[in-house]
Formats: C-alpha cells, structure tokens, sequence
C-alpha cells in the first residue's frame, strides 16, 4: 500500500487529533493545522497541490465534455494529484459545472466557475472530513448549485434548494466512509448533482457511465474498502494483490 507521503521530504504524513502551530515550508504562513509529517514538514492548504489545482481548474475551462464523470475521470488522470486532498473538490465542481455549461441549457459562464473555485476554497480544507464531518466536496457542490440557482443568504427557496441538494449528497457520501477515499466521494456527489439538476431544473446530462472502475486502489493510504466500494475494480486489483481466504464451503 502507498503511504501518503510528503510533499517536501517524502517522509510518511501523520494526521493529528488536536491542531498544533506550524510554519508552511513553502510561503512561510505560521497557523494551526492537523496535518505534518514525521519530520516536521507542513504544506499550508494554498500551497499543498497548487499546481494540480490550476491544473484541473484550467481542464475544466478548456473541455467541450458534457458528461461530469468523463471530465473527473481525466482529472483523475492527471499526474501530480495526490490520491486523498481537497484538490478533489476542484474536480467536482469543475467536472460538474463545465458539464452544465457546455450542456447549454443552463447558462454558466467562465465567471460562475471561477466563483465556484472561490466560494469551495473558503470550506474545502484539508482533513476536515474526519475532523468535523464535513467533506470539501459537500460546498464544492453545494456552491455549484447556489450560483446556478443564484442563491444567497436571505433567498428564500434557492437557499433551500442548495442546502437541500448539500444534504442529499453528504447523505450519500456517509454511505462511503471507513476510511475515506475522495475520489469514491466525487462520483457519488456527481451523481447526486447530476440527479438534482435533472429532478429539480429538468435538465439531464448525458451521462453515459456512472460507475467508473477506479485504477487507484493500491494507492489508498489508508486502505481501500475492496468490494465494499462500488467503483472497486476486483479484475485488476486482485492479480497483484493476494486474494482474500475463500469462506467455508
């Protein structure tokens, strides 16, 4: 199994209980966090993935894709991004919202997926769905939702419809837990949204697979949950895996 390693000496990264002060290695910003590695080394959230993050920030932009799954499965691809990280927030909102915008029939400009990456910036933090319950993909969404609804605090039933469609999709992420793994959480919050979009706008995307056979699973650091998980891909993880002992007869 790949240990989650850090990003300045390699050495294994350690999740803590209770925050602690540390100094970013690379901008040099002192704040209290939960993450830092065996030698000390910690990465503060603007500078840990940074550039995986303009990455698929630009990938969202750039594609013509209408399907969201196709677009997170790229962004998935693409080398740099850390198996586990808030980096997968940006995946769901840009998969999600260029999906809507090259599907047409909701306006989206450049301008709402730029304030989308804004707004899940402000929530999507680091260690937060252990810490508080409260995975970065939920308000990466839930933003997607509110600028397509223009919802904002003291609306009345686009504010609901928002903290509606947050609700369905942390409803189906807790389905996916022990122990996290991000990517598992973006295609249930896609599906979700994508579901929500069609249920309450009309709007369907076309949406060709759901179910996208991950190629990540010995990667997790934590340990995959195996067949526990509905985008485990038994045929290529098993060959060089050893198989789990076959029950009694």
């Amino acid at each position: 199994m790949e240990k989650e390693n850090c990003g300045v000496c390699g050495a294994p990264v350690e999740y803590l209980t209770s925050s602690r002060e540390l100094t970013c290695e690379s901008c040099g910003r002192r704040e209290k966090a939960h993450a830092v590695c065996s030698n000390g080394h910690y990465l503060c959230d603007s500078c840990h993935g940074a550039g995986i993050r303009k990455t698929i920030m630009e990938m969202a932009l750039m594609t013509l894709e209408k399907d969201p799954f196709k677009t997170a499965e790229a962004m998935f691809s693409q080398p740099g991004l850390p198996m586990l990280g808030c980096e997968h927030a940006v995946i769901a909102a840009g998969a999600f919202m260029s999906a809507v915008k090259n599907d047409g029939r909701v306006r989206v400009s450049n301008g709402d997926m730029g304030e989308a990456f804004q707004r899940l910036s402000r929530q999507a933090a680091g260690g937060y769905c252990g810490l508080t319950g409260v995975c970065g993909i939920l308000p990466a969404l839930g933003a997607c939702v509110s600028i397509l609804y223009e919802a904002r605090c003291g609306k009345d039933i686009e504010q609901r419809l928002t903290m509606e469609a947050v609700t369905r999709i942390s409803a189906e992420i807790v389905k996916l837990t022990g122990p996290s793994c991000c990517k598992a959480y973006v295609l249930a919050g896609l599906g979700v949204a994508v579901d929500f979009l069609r249920d309450a706008a009309g709007v369907a995307l076309p949406v060709q697979n759901r179910t996208i056979k991950c190629l990540w699973s010995a990667r997790h650091p934590h340990g995959c949950r195996l067949d526990k998980c509905p985008y485990f891909d038994a045929a290529r993880y098993w060959p060089v895996k050893t198989p789990p002992p076959a029950g009694p007869c």
